[in-house]
């Protein structure tokens, strides 16, 4: 039972094994604690600026803090009213939406993040109680989706 030096193990002497765990933790709790602010908790608004400061679309995405994200692998179901429904996809596309079953269509085209995905927000306000319906139109293979999406609206 003597030392192993070469693999960093000393009997009686810590390895430092919980180090990687314990900043797992901590970052779990920066982003509890940035879910309860409504913002994120260690941001650094001159790193944000520099970053962000030439980008409009992405420093809306940045001051949103209430964004509930659907994917086509990860469809939500519902929204709150007040809450942003961000609707990513990997390619380019235009999003037709509408709050009152398809009476009224607002377009909206996606936004690219440089990241290999695209966004498009929507707000629900604040009473909405209508669900949110949408679909696709895929603009490099210029064609629709062929099918309806619903989100509901929490009461």
């Amino acid at each position: 039972e003597k030392d192993l030096p070469q693999l960093h193990l000393r009997r009686g002497r810590p390895t430092g094994s919980a180090v990687p765990l314990m900043w797992a933790h901590a970052e779990y709790i920066k982003l509890l604690r940035s879910v309860q602010d409504g913002r994120v908790f260690d941001s650094v608004p001159e790193v944000a600026d520099r970053y962000l400061g030439a980008a409009p679309q992405l420093r809306k995405l940045h001051e949103h803090s209430l964004i509930e994200i659907w994917k086509p692998n990860r469809q939500v179901r519902s929204v709150r009213p007040g809450w942003t429904l961000r609707v990513t996809a990997s390619e380019p596309f235009a999003l037709r939406w509408s709050c009152n079953d398809w009476r009224e269509v607002e377009d909206i085209r996606s936004t690219g993040t440089g990241l290999e995905f695209e966004f498009a927000d929507i707000c629900v306000q604040p009473g909405q109680r209508s669900p949110i319906r949408f679909t696709f139109y895929w603009l490099g293979r210029e064609r629709w989706e062929g099918r309806d999406y619903e989100v509901l609206v929490e009461q």
